[in-house]
């Protein structure tokens, strides 16, 4: 059973993935650094869903694997929450614009990338794109919700189950 909950989360991640490409380089929308860090989150969540899946793990795996999927996760749902925040501040609140991320990787440590993603700019809190009603980082934490969600599952599951192995 966990395999195929690993392999459906790991299907989820690279299906926004693909959305998030097509957004970028089908309908023109830039990426802003918060976005980037985004997709790297679903990557990772993606990673760590794929190696659960190709390896079947016992109780213990299965919630080692609950935690990692935790931690990339909720990592991912904290980056959509701040540019919800930036896009929900008052127009005289954003941030200013910042340079684009290949830009600033090519000219700042990687550690001062981080950090400037992190802040968020002007361009996080601009809303591009809406789908019934939620932005793109509103439905970015809507799925990274439903993923911590499976990973809290995941790590606390205490149910004896026959499909689950013991080891």
């Amino acid at each position: 059973m966990s395999r195929v909950v690993f392999l459906l989360i790991f299907i989820v991640c690279a299906a926004l993935l693909g959305a998030a490409f097509y957004m970028e380089y089908v309908m023109g929308l830039e990426p802003c650094p918060l976005c980037w860090l985004q997709r790297y989150a679903f990557m990772g969540t993606g990673v760590v869903a794929l190696l659960g899946a190709l390896h079947g793990p016992g109780r213990l795996g299965v919630r080692i694997y609950g935690f990692f999927l935790l931690l990339t996760a909720g990592a991912g749902l904290g980056i959509a929450g701040r540019q919800l925040w930036l896009q929900n501040l008052p127009a005289d609140q954003v941030p200013a614009c910042g340079p684009s991320v290949e830009y600033m990787l090519e000219v700042l440590p990687w550690t001062e990338v981080l950090l400037t993603a992190l802040r968020g700019t002007g361009d996080c809190a601009e809303v591009v794109w809406r789908f019934l009603g939620l932005s793109i980082p509103g439905w970015t934490a809507v799925f990274f919700s439903l993923m911590v969600i499976a990973g809290l599952v995941m790590m606390f599951h205490t149910r004896a189950d026959a499909r689950w192995k013991i080891s």
